[in-house]
């Protein structure tokens, strides 16, 4: 490779950072004006997103998880759709089915609706209310981007995003998501409560005669290119090796599981585990104005990828230990390559 095409790739790369950005930066803006606080979480469903991932949102009712979704959707000029989910609900209802439609002649033909899963951005309300059998019309279009009705097979339109809601403290009534389909997700972040000064701007973006308008600022051709530029990210071995062991130090028989592991976990991730760290890390590096993949950059998504990939066994529960605390051990036992000797 010759200097000129080295400088060229590198300012290339630069280029694309400061592309990657702006676009980010501008969405961000316009869903704050709605949003008041949560910073991390807006972060974190944004980080997804571009990612090319699925997010669960965890909290308790009120704090604006449907806002924040609803607000990102409108912040884009793409098909979105919400689907308050229900014990009630059926398969049918969210994939689509086929009616009897009556013909302009007077005859009959039977045509296809689609449900409110065939969209670009999909908020899934309170989808733990849902029984296992609709929960479960989720995961091919959440895996493979498609939906199976009958003999008809529908492809999604990218960019595709499933944005899911559930309350952690309600349980009669509700469906825990099984572990199959918690692995879709790529990030599970949790929702927290609003610090002093954020409940008094609440108060005034939420009570009085001034509402918020949420205009579009990006689109779905500029979604796809951005998701284009994180897959083009390299990663570094010494990134890639500590994504690695990271996901192994989940598994409680596994070579860098630390002492809390093998004591509180009863099943750790699965390769997609290091595949979302390996997305997430790199809109991260992005987001710092690099072009390749640092330690760092796993080190601060790890969190949101691996909490809800760790399923913690009896004693853990009666001890009070979280999937957030077995993490935290794993991040101050694991060290990346060169730092060992």
């Amino acid at each position: 490779m010759s200097v000129d095409t080295a400088c060229g790739d590198a300012q290339k790369a630069r280029d694309d950072a400061a592309r990657f950005q702006e676009a980010y930066g501008k969405i961000k803006a316009e869903v704050s004006r709605m949003m008041v606080g949560q910073d991390e979480v807006i972060d974190g469903v944004l980080t997804a997103l571009l990612a090319g991932g699925h997010v669960l949102l965890e909290g308790v009712p009120g704090l604006g998880k449907t806002m924040l979704v609803r607000s990102l959707g409108e912040a884009m000029d793409v098909n979105f759709s919400r689907i308050q989910f229900t014990p009630d609900l059926m398969p049918a209802d969210i994939q689509g089915t086929t009616v009897l439609m009556e013909t302009e002649g007077g005859g009959h033909e039977l045509k296809f609706q689609e449900g409110p899963l065939i969209a670009n951005i999909v908020l899934a309300d309170e989808i733990n209310r849902a029984t296992p059998k609709t929960q479960s019309a989720l995961l091919e279009a959440m895996q493979e981007k498609q939906l199976t009705v009958g003999r008809r097979v529908i492809k999604m339109d990218e960019p595709y995003c499933v944005m899911a809601t559930q309350n952690p403290v309600e349980q009669e009534g509700t469906y825990p998501l099984p572990e199959a389909q918690l692995d879709r997700f790529l990030f599970k972040l949790i929702v927290g409560y609003p610090s002093e000064q954020d409940y008094h701007d609440i108060i005034d973006r939420t009570t009085g005669d001034q509402g918020v308008d949420i205009s579009p600022v990006s689109n779905a051709e500029e979604i796809n290119d951005l998701r284009s530029i994180v897959r083009a990210v390299p990663v570094p071995n010494k990134a890639k090796s500590y994504a690695i062991r990271l996901v192994i130090a989940t598994q409680p028989d596994g070579d860098y599981a630390p002492e809390k592991v093998r004591e509180f976990v009863s099943l750790g991730s699965s390769p997609r585990g290091v595949q979302g760290l390996m997305l997430a890390a790199k809109v991260k590096a992005l987001l710092g104005g690099r072009f390749a993949v640092s330690v760092d950059d796993v080190k601060a998504v790890a969190l949101p990828v691996l909490r809800h990939r760790i399923a913690l066994n009896f004693h853990a529960q009666s001890e009070g230990v979280d999937s957030d605390a077995v993490i935290a051990e794993i991040l101050d036992s694991v060290r990346a390559p060169d730092d060992i000797e």
